[in-house]
Parts: structure tokens; C-alpha cells; sequence
């Protein structure tokens, strides 16, 4: 299913940090967790992902650091702040009000 550019723009916060609240990651594993809780429905790029782990880096919601594999490559991992915790709680809060609005409208439009 087409997912919009909005809805996805929309979604990308909360769905970060929540993936964030789960345990430390890196770009390459945050893009393979998306795809797998979506049930392969989202499918994001480097070029989406990156903007907006930088843009939640500067609004001080997560913080990075350098870490090496098991390979011996480094990978620059994220890591949710308690703020970002807290941020991630409002967007819930904002979801179930969005979520709720709509099911009110589908259950009165059947009446």
C-alpha cells in the first residue's frame, strides 16, 4: 500500500523515537526495523532517514556516538535522551487524538 509523502513526514517522529526507546541503532538498522514493523509496507531511504535523526539530534531528543562492530567497521549509533522519551509520550498522546477523531467520523458516518 502507497503510504503519502505527508503521512509518512508526519509519522517519522514518533516512529523513530519509539524505535530508539527499544535500544540504541544505527541508520542501516533503524531503515530494516521500519520495513519489518510495517510488515514491509514502509520502505525508507538513507536520504529520509538521515534529515531527520540530524534534525531530532538538534532539538537535543537524541544523542549519537561512534561504536565498532563486530567487523570492525565503526557505525555512528543513536541513542533516545530523556527528553526524547518525553517527546515520544506527547506524540502518543497526539496520535490517539488524530486516531480517535478518525474512528469517531467512520462510526458516525455508519450510524
Amino acid at each position: 500500500m502507497y503510504i503519502s509523502k505527508d503521512l509518512t513526514a508526519a509519522s517519522a517522529t514518533p516512529l523513530l523515537l519509539a524505535i530508539l526507546k527499544e535500544q540504541d541503532s544505527y541508520g542501516y538498522e533503524i531503515i530494516k526495523r521500519i520495513k519489518e514493523i510495517s510488515h514491509n509496507e514502509m520502505e525508507w531511504t538513507e536520504g529520509m532517514l538521515y534529515p531527520v535523526l540530524h534534525r531530532l539530534e538538534e532539538q537535543q531528543l537524541i544523542e549519537s556516538y561512534w561504536k565498532s562492530s563486530e567487523s570492525g567497521r565503526k557505525r555512528k549509533y543513536y541513542h533516545l535522551k530523556e527528553a526524547g522519551l518525553e517527546e515520544l509520550n506527547n506524540q502518543i498522546k497526539q496520535w490517539d487524538i488524530v486516531h480517535f477523531a478518525i474512528s469517531e467520523t467512520l462510526i458516525n458516518k455508519q450510524k
